[in-house]
């Protein structure tokens, strides 16, 4: 009687790789388990992500799937992945991160559109916009590669945020309308705003209440800049003092978009509405239903 073959090793496909990691990141708590799998995978295997799907089959070389490991593992220990690949898709562009920058949410594409439809709406061919507290320049560079009408100036406090933004700005080819400076919030160097002020000011500024750390998923807690997500007690410290200068620099019938917290839409209003003179124009949901952006404009 022959003997029986010897068990059949089974080996590590690209398709078994990504069915182990997705259950793992089910088990261990991390985001968006499958697609936070086939991101590592493909950076790990340096091509696209769509390319898995037609490499199911194939065996990674084991040098890479040791890369691919290290990241899991990270990962396991809710190292964003933003940061553990080196970069985060925004507004359908590539941009590069670092732990020195927030990573851009879906979330904040809202002050995107809006700015560009505030653009869209005058027939100005100049738009000097504004960007306090710019991280990665996310939404400056989005705005101009949108608008060639946009000539923005964005700040940040932070030199490491600022030299990550300047590589994404010289990676989308806007450093001829987009000037990044180093600033807190509005008080800005001397010549680097324009004698009428800025047509608009946007921001996505640290909105997270110190009461609400610990509430904060692990991933963003313990990795994002603090800088970027904590302002004060109750979370609006950084708004107060948007809305002490913000009216210096407006123009007459000037917008100024806001990124808020969830439950802050009043309190914001009636801040600016009070302390800043302005007007409300609009405020916008995100796909979760939440009021998240708000337009508000200096009386002309």
């Amino acid at each position: 009687m022959p003997e029986a073959p010897p068990p059949r090793i089974q080996e590590w496909t690209i398709g078994r790789l990504l069915a182990w990691t997705r259950g793992f990141f089910d088990s261990h708590g991390v985001d968006d388990a499958r697609l936070s799998a086939e991101i590592l995978l493909a950076h790990a295997l340096g091509c696209p992500r769509i390319q898995l799907y037609a490499r199911f089959e194939e065996v990674p070389p084991e040098d890479k799937r040791a890369v691919f490991r290290e990241l899991v593992r990270a990962a396991g220990d809710h190292k964003p992945i933003a940061y553990l690949v080196g970069h985060k898709e925004f507004y359908s562009l590539d941009f590069l991160v670092t732990p020195d920058v927030l990573i851009p949410r879906p979330e904040t594409e809202l002050l995107v559109e809006r700015t560009i439809d505030a653009c869209r709406a005058t027939d100005s061919d100049r738009h000097d916009i504004l960007d306090v507290g710019a991280g990665s320049g996310c939404i400056a560079i989005a705005v101009a590669r949108r608008v060639k009408s946009a000539h923005v100036v964005a700040c940040d406090l932070s030199d490491a945020a600022l030299a990550v933004a300047q590589k994404n700005v010289d990676k989308h080819g806007v450093a001829d309308r987009v000037r990044l400076v180093h600033a807190d919030l509005l008080d800005l160097p001397a010549g680097a705003a324009p004698d009428s002020g800025f047509d608009i000011v946007v921001s996505n500024p640290p909105y997270v209440a110190e009461a609400d750390r610990e509430s904060l998923p692990e991933n963003v807690r313990k990795h994002e800049p603090a800088v970027a997500l904590f302002a004060g007690q109750d979370g609006l410290s950084m708004y107060r003092r948007i809305a002490r200068d913000v009216r210096a620099r407006l123009k007459p019938g000037g917008i100024l978009l806001l990124e808020v917290g969830q439950n802050q839409a009043d309190a914001v209003t009636t801040l600016f509405e009070t302390d800043a003179g302005l007007s409300l124009r609009g405020r916008y949901k995100d796909l979760a239903g939440i009021d998240r952006a708000l337009e508000l404009t200096l009386p002309a």
